[in-house]
């Protein structure tokens, strides 16, 4: 009798190894020429620019913005919002400078001509930037399902004199079809971009890039415990520090989804500004590297509402003690997430040189956030907040220079940190740390 078990396991083994074949083909398929041809052939509905339809009444009411070096066009509308007739936040400008900053990092590292993906183009700001901004960059894939952005798209390429492709697919065909043709993959949706993830690290070539942004903070911040639970498979906790937790559970769930594709990831870059967070993850493969990368990156955070005292556990499914070892009081628990670096210091300071070599509206908002995460890039999982302590132990906040001077006194390090204006990373403890705050105010007093 055979045994369905084992054939089905023959089966899966197959398969990976049909993948790592593809891999393979992938990797030696790196030149401009080919991932055109190879993109032609995949999308029959690839647009050039010879059937734009922008007719007399789509002019009677646009708006003009500049970026960088290009200008572009697009419908007017009241809000921003998915139903706008053509998508374009401008709040996100700070977005697409940083990511021109780090994609020609990246290229500058790699050192090679890069093929982008633009997933959803909207406008086509994002990937008409990309090609007219950064340096040997060769094809550029701009996707969108909306016909109506495709003709904007379209228009705006022409208008700022790049050579482009466009394809009207639905976002995970689109990955799907063209797998390992891109070295960069950039997802940048109106919400989450979890129900195009797994499509993108199926696709995702070795050595690549992939950009990640998410703009449902209510949900990976905890204010909505629910729906992150659904769409990131964690359970999230909304304390002082949530948006890095937030970060974390996004970063968490792309290594996990890599994983199954033998895949695993570096953060080389990653923030949180205003309404959404931002990741920047080069790409590597192997089935051990990859089994490492999760043993040693992915755990939890566990964390006490009443004294403030927070650890992190190592493991995917690891036990974990509830108990507070400090107070006795049930500790919240956070996760599964990524423990490990969410900075990398070196591509950091390398954005920050780069950024002398680029012409960007938001350089110096730009320039404050890429020092403060500079300074932060090597500290401890998670930060503490002087005012929630000083609220815990029921005392006025002291001056946070005061105590940032304190600490080192001390002999502990102490950073701002990007994620709160009023937030401090330290390795000190939450005791030792709330006897400074008594003896600073004590000292005033």
């Amino acid at each position: 009798m055979i045994n369905n078990n084992h054939s089905n396991k023959i089966d899966e083994i197959d398969e990976i190894d049909k993948i790592e074949k593809i891999d393979e083909i992938d990797e030696n398929n790196n030149k401009k020429d080919n991932l055109i041809e190879n993109i032609d052939k995949n999308n029959k509905n690839s647009y050039n620019f010879s059937n734009i339809n922008i007719t007399d009444n789509d002019y009677q009411n646009i708006d003009i913005v500049e970026e960088g070096n290009v200008k572009i066009a697009f419908p007017c509308f009241d809000k921003v919002s998915s139903s706008a007739p053509v998508f374009y936040n401008p709040k996100m400008e700070l977005n697409r400078d940083l990511s021109i900053l780090a994609l020609q990092t990246f290229q500058k590292e790699i050192d090679r001509e890069i093929n982008i993906c633009d997933l959803f183009g909207g406008s086509g700001i994002r990937g008409i930037r990309y090609k007219k901004e950064i340096n040997s960059v060769g094809a550029i894939g701009i996707n969108d399902i909306s016909s109506n952005a495709m003709n904007w798209g379209k228009y705006n390429a022409q208008e700022n004199n790049v050579k482009v492709d466009f394809f009207q697919k639905e976002a995970n065909i689109f990955l799907r079809e063209n797998r390992g043709l891109f070295d960069v993959i950039d997802i940048d949706p109106f919400g989450t971009p979890s129900f195009f993830l797994d499509s993108a690290c199926y696709t995702i070539k070795k050595d690549g890039m992939l950009c990640v942004t998410a703009t449902d903070t209510s949900a990976l911040c905890g204010t909505y415990k629910e729906p992150c639970i659904r769409k990131y498979n964690a359970l999230p906790y909304k304390s002082e520090y949530c948006h890095e937790t937030g970060i974390r559970i996004l970063a968490g769930f792309v290594a996990l989804t890599l994983a199954k594709y033998k895949k695993y990831m570096e953060i080389k870059f990653a923030h949180s500004s205003e309404h959404y967070m931002r990741m920047y993850l080069k790409i590597n493969k192997g089935s051990a590297a990859t089994d490492n990368s999760i043993k040693e990156n992915i755990g939890h955070i566990t964390h006490c509402p009443k004294c403030l005292y927070r650890n992190t556990v190592k493991g995917l499914s690891s036990a974990i003690d509830i108990t507070c070892p400090i107070c006795g009081y049930k500790m919240k628990i956070a996760g599964p997430l990524w423990i490990g670096s969410i900075e990398n210091k070196e591509f950091i300071n390398k954005m920050l040189i780069e950024l002398d070599n680029k012409q960007l509206n938001t350089k110096d908002e730009i320039l404050k956030l890429l020092t403060t995460i500079y300074e932060e890039s090597e500290s401890p999982i998670t930060f503490y907040d002087i005012h929630k302590i000083s609220k815990n132990i029921k005392t006025n906040a002291p001056k946070q220079d005061k105590v940032f001077e304190a600490i080192k006194d001390k002999g502990y390090t102490a950073t701002k940190t990007h994620f709160n204006l009023l937030g401090i990373k330290t390795d000190v403890d939450i005791e030792s740390l709330k006897e400074i705050v008594i003896d600073i105010i004590k000292n005033e007093s």
